[in-house]
């Protein structure tokens, strides 16, 4: 019997996840029988995919800190090639996770697997040298950006620009009434969301300074009500033993995932910078966005990024409309003061919220739908030269 349509994908946390589950039902509606192997997360495994390794176990941020986790890291990515090598998907798509992604791509297409990566890592921010092993390493980049497709354009790589799946997902229209009325709350509750991250890491480094941010911002404000999304289980129990390890912690309501009604709740976004900020946007909610990481992480990386912001909303609009609060700015006073701001200030949170929805519509391209056709054409042509 001829085999389906076979897609290894490798989606690295949950950003992944929701764009790996997006991109399997559009190639289903192309081919209903493909087949899905490889790491997934729950979005993914409740689609049928086949998920051999827990996504959790790639989800690592910083430099210093995926050093604890190497030789675990190894093991895995030596694994998934030789199985790989050796079964021959008809495609293999990395969504991003690049720095196990892309090695694990320029194995695979060496023994002559076809390979898409999806999601550009921030090559036109920081280490721009990697775009030379991208360019062996892929016979298709898949960008969410419009300047995304402009870099590797010029440096020769294949690429598509598909939207942002989530700009397709979300609707243009605001859903806070809805979102409200989800969470008990209000027309005229004052609602801080805090989205401390989706990784442990980013969880640890984070939500201290947001708590103390938040008790602040009570002092002016009693009535400040806030709602904070934990992104699995795990990340739940961590954030409330870190609760309850600080004396003090101001009231607030943790509620399981839903990130993205719990900003559309709210009326100004406290949150790690990362991917989550398009899903900001795509709410049209301002927000202050922070990071923290490890030290020797934080002096390595201050050297290498070239861009001059780091927030997705911003590098879109080349304009600082979400504040920035990176490693030690990140003091409660200095997270709390630009989020009083937002809240103070009703002709600029207007000002934002009316740039975020121009955005918005600019990236709705039906991106799962592009992407999907890419990566057939990628899965149905020969592969793209010797890497």
């Amino acid at each position: 019997m001829t085999r389906p349509l076979t897609i290894a994908i490798v989606a690295g946390e949950l950003s992944g996840d929701l764009l790996g589950r997006a991109l399997m039902d559009a190639v289903r509606r192309q081919v209903p029988d493909a087949r899905f192997v490889g790491i997934g997360g729950p979005q993914m495994i409740a689609a049928g995919f086949e998920s051999w390794y827990p996504m959790e176990r790639l989800a690592v941020m910083g430099l210093v800190e995926v050093l604890g986790r190497l030789f675990e890291l190894l093991r895995i990515r030596g694994e998934l090639a030789t199985r790989l090598s050796g079964d021959k998907p008809d495609v293999f798509v990395g969504i991003d996770a690049p720095d196990f992604n892309l090695g694990l791509e320029l194995r695979l297409r060496a023994a002559g697997v076809k390979t898409v990566h999806f999601v550009s890592p921030s090559v036109w921010a920081w280490r721009q040298g990697r775009v030379h092993k991208i360019r062996r390493a892929v016979d298709r980049m898949l960008t969410l950006l419009p300047f995304e497709a402009a870099f590797y354009e010029k440096h020769d790589v294949p690429v598509t620009f598909v939207g942002h799946p989530l700009a397709d997902m979300v609707p243009l229209e605001d859903g806070r009434d809805a979102a409200r009325a989800r969470f008990g709350l209000a027309a005229d509750d004052v609602v801080l969301a805090m989205l401390p991250g989706s990784r442990g890491g980013e969880v640890a480094q984070l939500l201290p300074p947001f708590l103390a941010a938040l008790a602040l911002l009570r002092q002016r404000r009693p009535q400040l009500k806030c709602l904070l999304p934990a992104a699995t289980p795990e990340r739940r129990a961590q954030i409330e033993q870190i609760i309850a390890a600080t004396p003090g912690a101001p009231a607030l309501t943790v509620v399981d995932g839903d990130a993205r009604a719990v900003m559309a709740a709210s009326d100004v976004v406290l949150m790690a910078s990362g991917t989550a900020t398009l899903e900001g946007l795509f709410a049209k909610r301002p927000m202050v966005a922070a990071y923290k990481v490890n030290a020797v992480t934080w002096a390595i990386m201050s050297r290498l990024v070239k861009s001059p912001y780091v927030t997705l909303p911003n590098l879109l609009a080349n304009a600082p409309l979400v504040p920035e609060i990176l490693q030690h700015a990140a003091t409660p006073e200095r997270l709390a003061t630009e989020v009083a701001r937002f809240l103070d200030e009703a002709a600029l949170t207007a000002q934002v919220r009316e740039r975020f929805g121009a955005m918005h519509a600019e990236l709705r391209r039906d991106a799962a739908a592009r992407a999907a056709d890419a990566v057939l054409e990628v899965a149905r042509n020969p592969v793209r030269g010797a890497p």
